[in-house]
């Protein structure tokens, strides 16, 4: 072989090489969504995860498969756990069949800047890797209090009587409240108003025009409880496979995530004027009833969780609380 054509052939198969060890250091991750895709939190979602894909070529891809069609909403946690995908948009409510302990997630009371900086993150994490199999990556949503939406108009804080829709978020409350409750993954509760299956439905204050449940709601009463958890979660050994360069560009855009949660404060104040203006109407009550509504529900909220994990709710409630 002449010395020209040598090197034309060393330089190609240098390149191959070059190309195949590129690839090999790209991991593609699968991602699937608890919520319907219409819903908010899937939309501010979306162009994260295009960020992340042209931003990260050659190191690492996500895959998103889609909501509850690829997954449905209370299988998702479990296919995190077992490795069926590799990461979830979820809430804790949503994968209570996997860890109870994931519900606690609701009493936090802290922005999660500051759960990371208190210690309360890493105190999640361990509790994720041990009893979820779980790596808990990033909270996506925050200022998005929980609220009473009913069709049956009160005036106390009483659901005596009332057949209202829940996940386990809710379950205690409600029930303390004299609720019936009745649970449904999301894409249900529209057709269950309709039908007049429940009177209505906790949610929090943002969300409820993606489903259209606005045309079935009458009432929403005010004030709002707990708050909103939505995050990414992924399955530990898919996470531990990651090398240290993926690892490091993924927690580069999982802050870069939730340095964007300023955007929530802002939604919660133009939903609230968007369902005034879509003619439901706010219960509300004088200051001294709202906070006693508000202090009974975190404290059911706590007892009920001291019931399910003595020790990690002990151990949340010093890092989650004001």
């Amino acid at each position: 072989m002449k010395p020209v054509h040598l090197l034309r052939s060393c330089a190609l198969g240098l390149g191959l090489l070059a190309a195949a060890a590129a690839q090999a250091q790209e991991v593609t991750l699968r991602l699937v969504s608890a919520f319907p895709e219409n819903v908010i939190y899937v939309q501010r979602l979306m162009p994260w995860i295009n960020k992340v894909n042209a931003e990260g070529k050659g190191v690492l891809q996500i895959n998103f498969l889609g909501g509850p069609k690829a997954i449905p909403t209370f299988e998702v946690g479990n296919a995190v756990k077992t490795g069926v995908v590799d990461m979830a948009l979820s809430t804790g409510a949503f994968y209570t069949n996997v860890m109870p302990e994931a519900d606690f997630l609701k009493l936090t009371q802290l922005p999660v800047a500051e759960q990371r900086k208190n210690g309360a993150f890493d105190a999640i994490n361990r509790v994720w890797n041990e009893k979820g199999n779980m790596q808990y990556l990033a909270r996506m949503a925050e200022n998005q209090p929980f609220h009473i939406y009913t069709n049956k108009k009160i005036d106390k804080l009483d659901l005596t009587g009332q057949k209202i829709r829940i996940t386990p978020v809710y379950r205690d409350f409600f029930q303390a409240l004299g609720a019936s409750v009745v649970t449904t993954p999301p894409g249900e509760v529209y057709t269950a108003l309709e039908r007049g299956v429940v009177d209505g439905y906790g949610w929090p204050i943002g969300g409820i025009f993606d489903l259209n449940w606005h045309e079935k709601t009458k009432f929403r009463v005010d004030p709002g409880f707990y708050d909103a958890e939505v995050s990414l979660i992924m399955n530990l050994p898919a996470f531990k496979r990651l090398t240290e360069t993926q690892r490091s560009y993924l927690q580069r855009q999982l802050m870069a995530l939730e340095a964007e949660n300023t955007f929530w404060t802002k939604f919660a104040a133009d939903e609230t004027a968007r369902q005034a203006k879509a003619g439901i109407v706010t219960i509300s009550f004088d200051a001294a009833t709202s906070k006693a509504f508000r202090d009974r529900a975190y404290a059911i909220g706590w007892e009920a969780a001291a019931k399910q994990s003595p020790e990690v709710a002990a151990r949340f409630k010093a890092l989650f609380s004001k």
